[in-house]
């Protein structure tokens, strides 16, 4: 049996925006509009869409949209001229996901690109005149420039994962140029754009997961005194204890480099086995699955009390790594829709409580976070395990300094092979200090909410 205890006396912070994601709903303001997720996007309360990637998706406005050069698209145009610029379709795409009661987090760069010919991942003739695109690309969307808007966007990312591949790769997928030359790029285009923008968060650089690549390129900003708000990097994994280690790690570079104060976000992260052949179409099926929807919640619950300010989940967009929505069918959700759905329920109450398991970190399986409001308290735990045959668990919840002078009512929810975040127990409890149970089969998903009576 495993013993889960929390304490709501014992706060710990603020509930940390977990269930973030890359990309806004589906949903066309034009009358064509057939079928959408508006609703559901919604009610999951997605604090953060990230817009990396895009640009692979029709609906959003294909490659009329967010990546720069879709936007800019002559570069020797005057970029001060409101008419070298076409913000029609990233307009459009940007007022959707503000429509839907979530933020935009714009990425600036280009979507990756797979195929043999690169076009937008080449490196700018001019970083000076790439840095001032992307300058009236912001002021576009947050001082009205250009006919445009005043959107409350705050973080501006500059580019996505340059070390995905090395300088003598004859195949970059993300930043065609070399490592010293991007070094350059971001230095230029994050000055330029904190002194245009100070009361603006202006980071990156979506690092795909090289850790030696991090650390010079943290401490190389160090030395040029580039100003660094946010400091965003990737993680894919099969292991919760992993994800856990790799958002220490980074912390640790971050603080060696200078860089303590800056935010550390982790904005693109999936159920991943392998990136090739049966691994790679294990991995696809698995995103989709109960099991994708187990580690999406545990990933979340176990970063709630990590030095981890941000997690926006890969990918909200209709597409293959999808484990929120139907690809076809977007207005049915799968199973990984439902832990953003649930870990609201906690972003929402807003006061993080310390969480206590008798399970040791290195080996659980189970994870859980704690959250109290005006309007209650709740708890939010999930089995993973990677090894399918895992048996089932019982649980005991302990609860204490639960504070109600008529007695409480405890409502426990489901996620699991047949439930999608289903009631399924009411219980009443008169104290202050209760404990219940809960059998748990692997992969399910539990949202306990304790209201008063």
């Amino acid at each position: 049996m495993v013993r889960i205890s929390a304490d709501f006396s014992q706060i710990s912070g603020k509930i940390k925006p977990m269930h973030s994601v890359n990309n806004g709903p589906v949903y066309k303001f034009a009358t064509d509009q057939r079928i959408t997720n508006m609703d559901a996007y919604r009610a999951a309360g997605i604090p953060f869409a990230r817009t990396h990637d895009a640009s692979f998706f029709a609906t959003y406005g294909g490659e009329h949209c967010i990546d720069v050069n879709n936007i800019f698209t002559n570069f020797d145009n005057d970029p001060y001229d409101p008419a070298s610029y076409d913000f029609v379709l990233t307009d459009e795409y940007l007022k959707v996901i503000e429509f839907s009661g979530t933020k935009v987090f714009y990425r600036l760069g280009s979507k990756i690109e797979h195929w043999k010919k690169k076009y937008n991942t080449l490196p700018p003739k001019d970083f000076k005149k790439w840095a001032v695109i992307c300058e009236h690309i912001i002021r576009h969307y947050t001082e009205g420039w250009a006919d445009g808007f005043n959107m409350d966007i705050e973080y501006w990312e500059i580019w996505n994962e340059a070390d995905l591949d090395p300088d003598d790769s004859v195949h970059k997928r993300c930043w065609g140029g070399t490592k010293a030359e991007f070094f350059n790029l971001y230095e230029i285009a994050a000055k330029h754009l904190k002194n245009c923008f100070p009361h603006l968060k202006i980071g990156g650089p979506a690092v795909a997961g090289n850790m030696q690549w991090g650390l010079e390129f943290l401490d190389e900003m160090k030395k040029r005194s580039v100003p660094i708000d946010f400091f965003s990097w990737h993680k894919y994994s099969n292991s919760i204890q992993v994800m856990q280690k790799v958002i220490r790690q980074w912390k640790e570079i971050m603080d060696v480099s200078g860089y303590h104060d800056a935010e550390s976000i982790l904005n693109e992260w999936n159920y991943v086995k392998g990136w090739i052949g049966d691994d790679w179409l294990y991995t696809l099926r698995m995103e989709k699955s109960l099991k994708g929807s187990s580690f999406i919640a545990c990933t979340q619950l176990m970063s709630q009390y990590e030095p981890l300010d941000h997690l926006m989940y890969y990918d909200a967009r209709p597409c293959g790594m999808n484990g929120m929505f139907s690809t076809d069918f977007v207005c049915d959700c799968l199973k990984g829709y439902y832990p953003f759905y649930m870990f609201n329920k906690l972003y929402t109450l807003g006061t993080s409580v310390k969480v206590e398991s008798d399970e040791p970190e290195e080996t659980r399986d189970i994870w859980a976070a704690a959250a109290k409001g005006e309007n209650g308290y709740a708890l939010m735990l999930s089995y993973f395990n990677d090894n399918d045959s895992s048996p089932a668990k019982r649980v005991k919840l302990d609860f204490s300094s639960v504070k109600s002078e008529n007695g409480v009512k405890v409502s426990f929810y489901c996620v699991d092979g047949e439930r999608d975040c289903e009631l399924v127990k009411e219980e009443i409890f008169a104290s202050d200090t209760f404990g219940t149970y809960i059998d748990m089969t692997l992969f399910s998903t539990y949202l306990v909410e304790i209201t008063a009576m």
